[in-house]
């Protein structure tokens, strides 16, 4: 490849001060903001963050906003988005912020790092383009254009990291990081690379080698672990459904789904359901569940595990006293808790307001 780098920087940036994509994070260079676009944007395709971007600034404006916010509320502005995680760690940074930094957003990598949920690539370009600081950011796109660059096949973090780091434009070093994922998006894609559009294909030793295909090579993924959930739908005489909040740690931590268990196979999810309910209503309550009936499975794909979701409805009645009184005593204790786990009945106005996985609400479909 070409050591010119300044005729590299001044063709890339030309090309991107052009053609560059209208993105709404673009146009704002309060550095929430883009610490928020750029969280979004991790494992995430551009166009569906642009609306979600959008809807979150107006739920949370700025970073004081969001770090007064309940876990609760941040969690359904974040829902469908997936990977949760990052919207809890995007709410703890703020909480940080505000306690440690005076309610003002860390300057440099070094402590933006200190941030939770954090990287080095969040770091990079959230440094660089809300501060001017004359650091990388690599993210998958980054790799995938120096990779062909330079004609490496396998290229290491401390050489992405190097390599990178050489190559930032002091002058511009957000717009400079931009540019490089702008082109790993827009023309050096994944498959089928645009060379013919590239305005710095003179620069690309992979092409003049005939092996822009092969690089970066291409790792094999490896396959989720299938599994499959037993749900146990149990619904109220007045339309209610018993939902629990998942433990934070765990998988979709802090939002609300079905009582659930794993089982072998499909063909257990029944009698698997059944047990649920009886652990959770027990028969002190005044509660009897009518015959239960099959819903409609459902298939969600996380990045490490393929679930399918085997859910089976219990539609409850009466058969000691009115039912009357508050919905989350309904398991037997007034704070809504059965064995440490948290419990709340929620009719169909209550659920809109909860956050609830995607898998969970097409669960709720096949009730209605």
């Amino acid at each position: 490849m070409s050591k010119d780098h300044r005729r590299l920087r001044s063709a890339l940036l030309e090309h991107y001060d052009q053609h560059r994509r209208d993105l709404p994070w673009r146009a704002d260079s309060d550095p929430y903001r883009i610490l928020v676009s750029e969280v979004m944007l991790q494992q995430t395709r551009v166009e569906t963050v642009r609306g979600y971007y959008t809807a979150w600034l107006q739920r949370f404006p700025d970073l004081d906003s969001l770090a007064s916010a309940p876990e609760p509320d941040v969690l359904k502005a974040w829902e469908g988005l997936g990977y949760y995680r990052r919207a809890r760690n995007l709410h703890a940074a703020a909480r940080e912020v505000r306690e440690r930094f005076d309610g003002r957003l860390p300057t440099t990598v070094e402590e933006l790092r200190e941030l939770p949920g954090v990287g080095e690539y969040t770091a990079g370009a959230v440094a660089s383009i809300a501060f001017d600081e004359a650091v990388p950011a690599v993210d998958g796109n980054v790799r995938r254009v120096l990779s062909r660059w330079y004609d490496v096949p396998d290229p290491s973090a401390r050489w992405l990291r190097d390599t990178a780091g050489a190559l930032v434009d002091d002058e511009r070093p957000g717009d400079w990081n931009q540019a490089l994922m702008e082109l790993g998006a827009t023309i050096c894609t994944p498959r089928s690379a645009r060379c013919d559009a590239c305005p710095v294909d003179w620069a690309c030793a992979a092409r003049a080698a005939g092996t822009v295909d092969d690089r970066p090579a291409r790792k094999g993924k490896p396959t989720p672990r299938r599994a499959v959930f037993a749900l146990a739908v149990l619904e109220a005489p007045d339309g209610s459904v018993l939902l629990e909040r998942r433990p934070t740690g765990g998988l979709l931590g802090g939002m609300w789904a079905f009582p659930e268990r794993e089982v072998a196979d499909g063909r257990d999810a029944h009698a698997a359901a059944k047990e649920v309910a009886v652990e959770l209503l027990g028969v002190e309550n005044g509660l009897s569940a009518s015959a239960p009936r099959a819903l409609p499975p459902v298939r969600h794909r996380f990045s490490h595990i393929d679930a399918t979701y085997v859910p089976w409805l219990f539609g409850l009645e009466m058969s000691n006293g009115d039912g009357d009184g508050d919905r989350a005593q309904r398991p037997g204790t007034s704070d809504g808790r059965v064995d440490g786990r948290e419990l709340r009945w929620a009719n169909a106005a209550e659920r809109a307001d909860m956050a609830l996985p995607v898998a969970q609400r097409a669960v709720i479909e096949g009730v209605q």
